[in-house]
């Protein structure tokens, strides 16, 4: 048994899964290459023996250094490489920058605490430690997903760096409903309330990696809508190959999120119960989607909470929880126009 969780929770995924960090390296290259700007490319060291991939793109049209930068948190499971729809059009008028989380990616994948709390707080950190090591003042701070969680953390926490919050399709801000165990029991089929119990000791995608050699075409199994989010760019797997090379190593970052969940992917300590806390001079995007499985109803919740201070509520229709690939023009025409707005705010006297 000792085994077997050392096999699905990674520790023992080297020899068996077909992955390595050049190879990491290489489908992070094959995701990118579509793009024609310039893009700056650094391991951020961030002390401690860390470092965090970060990539940059400076903008396309002249006259645009004053303007307020972006930075983009992908979500859980996620990389750089994800933003391939959004980076050029999001930065044509200012500096667009894009990291790896600390535990996911090309980024190094530490031991995390053990305690949600802390682990949430390690995630924050980084992110801090990423931006005073890259030199960033101030920025719109755009996360997706886990990365959305974060990005509302860290501006509770460093609310001086930021001028805008967007949340895309946020996870963790309802609270888990006290009867959704036995919902799910009366639900689910006896084969699905079994898996879940068997998987619950083990890391999300301990499965893929457990996989081995058969992991790849494992993911474009359990997957294979992001195909299709991605066919304007890619006519092949890039897409699959760069998400396994992503998850099939050490399980660092995953493993820190599994201790911020509660069964079902709830999180322990649900956003909702302190977005209030977000100071009140900092304005609040959140964008959705109209097929996703996030709870919309947190947008309106927010707005309650925080009576005083901006919070827009968006739903993009037809997109799923990928909103910034499902539907990519009218993401980032919303993006865009949230920071087009803070430099006209930023101009005023």
């Amino acid at each position: 048994m000792d085994s077997l969780r050392s096999l699905m929770n990674g520790t023992l995924s080297w020899r068996w899964c077909p992955t390595s960090a050049s190879q990491l390296e290489e489908a992070e290259k094959r995701m990118l290459a579509p793009l024609q700007s310039k893009i700056c490319s650094e391991m951020v060291d961030i002390g401690d023996g860390c470092k965090v991939r970060s990539i940059s793109i400076k903008p396309t049209e002249p006259d645009s250094d004053e303007h307020i930068p972006l930075v983009l948190v992908h979500g859980f499971g996620g990389g750089v490489g994800i933003w391939v729809k959004n980076l050029e059009e999001l930065s044509h008028h200012r500096a667009v920058y894009a990291f790896d989380l600390l535990g996911f990616g090309r980024s190094s994948r530490p031991m995390f605490s053990q305690c949600p709390v802390e682990v949430e707080s390690q995630f924050v950190d980084s992110i801090e430690k990423w931006r005073a090591s890259i030199g960033l003042e101030k920025f719109v701070l755009l996360g997706h997903s886990l990365g959305a969680f974060l990005a509302a953390s860290y501006s509770m926490k460093f609310p001086e760096r930021v001028e805008h919050v967007v949340l895309a399709d946020p996870w963790g801000f309802p609270k888990r409903p006290p009867d959704a165990a036995e919902k799910f029991a009366r639900r689910a089929p006896l084969w699905a309330r079994a898996l879940v119990r068997l998987m619950e000791p083990f890391n999300p995608l301990a499965g893929m990696r457990a996989a081995g050699p058969w992991g790849p075409g494992l993911i474009v199994w359990m997957r294979p809508d992001f195909k299709d989010k991605y066919k304007t760019v890619f006519a092949d797997d890039t897409v699959f190959n760069y998400l396994y090379h992503c998850n099939a190593q050490t399980p660092s970052g995953e493993s820190a999120f599994k201790t911020m969940t509660e069964s079902f992917g709830w999180a322990k300590h649900p956003m909702i119960d302190r977005i209030h806390k977000l100071d009140h001079s900092i304005p609040l995007t959140m964008i959705y989607g109209s097929r996703s499985w996030m709870d919309i109803s947190m947008g309106d919740k927010t707005k309650e909470l925080r009576p005083y201070s901006h919070v827009e509520v968006k739903q993009i229709d037809k997109a799923g929880h990928h909103i910034y690939s499902d539907k990519s023009e009218e993401f980032n025409q919303i993006v865009t126009e949230v920071c087009s707005r803070v430099d006209l705010d930023l101009q005023q006297p």
